[in-house]
């Protein structure tokens, strides 16, 4: 009688460990969204060069990445410059969404750093954001031509993302 009292706390220490274990050697970057495969949120939202109003059925019969940002964010910094190559060097059109950020302080951290998105929109309060479920910036998703939400990504893309995960995705909702 002893002994299984004894291994019931050895037990239920080797259970959490486990548990511990698992859930240490997750990649946080891969955080699931109920939004994979919804429509994306309907909004319209007022254009950083004009003001003018901006919603995402603009981008109607497109494969598109939303990616959202903020002058504040220092790891927007380090993705910036790969945002800019797949503008760039694959034509695929990106949509800024500065998030939290006054649209003057955008503008600033957009000439200092290029601008390789095809339209900015301004989301000061945040709630379109809310409404695309987001954690925190960067963070991108990938739209298909009808208005679906295709991919997530939490966190600064890199070249070995956009190799592996991004353009094989894109190239083929572009085929679709």
């Amino acid at each position: 009688m002893r002994f299984v009292k004894a291994l019931i706390p050895l037990l239920l220490f080797a259970a959490i460990s486990v548990f511990l274990y698992r859930g240490l050697s997750n990649d946080p970057r891969l955080i699931p969204s109920p939004l994979i495969d919804k429509p994306a949120p309907a909004f319209s939202l007022p254009r950083l060069d004009d003001g003018g109003p901006w919603a995402p059925e603009a981008m109607s019969g497109q494969v598109w990445l939303l990616n959202v940002f903020g002058s504040w964010c220092a790891a927007c910094v380090v993705e910036h410059p790969v945002l800019t190559s797949v503008a760039r060097d694959h034509g695929l059109p990106i949509v800024g969404l500065a998030w939290k950020d006054r649209p003057e302080a955008s503008r600033a951290w957009l000439a200092r750093h290029g601008d390789p998105y095809a339209v900015v929109v301004s989301d000061l309060p945040g709630n379109v954001a809310i409404d695309f479920g987001v954690y925190g910036a960067p963070e991108s998703f990938l739209i298909d031509k009808s208005g679906h939400i295709r991919y997530k990504h939490v966190g600064p893309f890199d070249e070995q993302i956009v190799r592996t995960t991004l353009l094989p995705l894109v190239e083929r909702l572009r085929a679709e």
